[in-house]
This record gives structure tokens, C-alpha cells and sequence, in this order.
């Protein structure tokens, strides 16, 4: 079991600033939850940008790649058909199929990578790490354990910055 502090916001300005000011006194975030995409959070956080659209590029890539060679295989290869003459390996004839592929896989290994790296795969252990996240309030989630910061320290920054509860919460790793 891991100890997280938790600060509950009920606004999304204050949570912005309280994450700026948080965060310029060297204190690591673990996560924030929020009930719908706030502007400006990833920024304030500092997070990177996400990888999944190389996911997808390399998915997308790789099923195009397989479409392509299949529909090649299949007419020109294993069962070849002289139809009027054409050339078994027409390529325009080959971009829907390919195109609708190339799509499809990328689609769905992006869906299933966001599933893992959000961890909302079914065999991952997840607590509810507020009643109210999903609701209408932002909550802070902090590590007490990996910060240089004492924990008393952050409870008191996060009060000093507008949450309207701050709490210990003890969830799985």
C-alpha cells in the first residue's frame, strides 16, 4: 500500500495555480484528477507530450504495410488470374483495401495502448482515489515518499492554495 496526500479543489483556476505554486517549490505531483479536460493542465503539470501518436504511426504503418502485401500475395502470387490482359499488380486497385487497413490497425492499437497506459486495462487493480473526482471536484494526488518535501509541509501548501480538503489516502501501487 502506497500513502498519497490528497488536495481537493472545487475550481479549475484555483487548481492551476495551486499546481503552479506547488510545483515552484519542488514539489513532484504524482497525478490530477479532474471530471473533464481542463485547458492548460498538462502545461502546468509539465507533463510531455503523449506517445501515442507514434503508436499509431508505427501501427498504422505496419498494417499498411501487411494489407498491401497480402492483396499482392493473394492476386499476383498464390492464385494468379489473367483478367483482360491487366497486371496482376495494379497498386491503385490496392489503396482502398490498404488505406481502410492502414486505419483500422492504428485505431485499434491506439485504443488499446491508451487502455494500458491509463491503466483501465480490466486486470489492473485501480482505486477510486476520490468520490468525487468524476463528480465535480479536481483533486492533487501527491507522493509524500518521493518528495524531498515533508509531508506536513505539503498538506499545509495545499491548504495555503485554495483545497478545500486535504486528506491521507492509502492505495494499491
Amino acid at each position: 500500500m502506497k500513502k498519497l496526500i490528497l488536495g481537493v479543489y472545487d475550481d479549475e483556476k484555483t487548481l492551476i495555480k495551486a499546481i503552479k505554486s506547488i510545483r515552484g517549490n519542488e514539489v513532484k505531483l504524482r497525478d490530477v484528477f479532474s471530471p473533464y479536460p481542463v485547458h492548460g493542465l498538462d502545461d502546468a503539470m509539465g507533463l510531455k507530450p503523449s506517445r501515442l501518436p507514434i503508436v499509431a504511426f508505427i501501427a498504422g504503418t505496419i498494417g499498411a504495410a501487411s494489407a498491401l502485401y497480402f492483396q499482392y500475395w493473394t492476386l499476383v502470387v498464390d492464385w494468379a488470374l489473367n483478367i483482360g490482359g491487366k497486371p496482376g499488380f495494379a497498386l491503385p486497385s490496392f489503396i482502398i483495401i490498404t488505406f481502410e487497413t492502414m486505419i483500422l490497425s492504428a485505431a485499434l492499437t491506439m485504443v488499446g495502448a491508451f487502455f494500458v497506459r491509463s491503466k483501465l486495462f480490466p486486470t489492473f487493480n485501480t482505486d477510486v482515489i476520490h468520490p468525487r473526482a468524476t463528480n465535480d471536484q479536481f483533486i492533487i494526488a501527491i507522493d509524500p515518499q518521493n518528495n524531498s518535501v515533508e509531508g506536513d509541509k505539503i498538506k499545509t501548501m495545499l491548504k495555503d492554495n485554495g483545497a478545500s480538503d486535504v486528506q491521507d489516502k492509502e492505495v494499491a501501487k
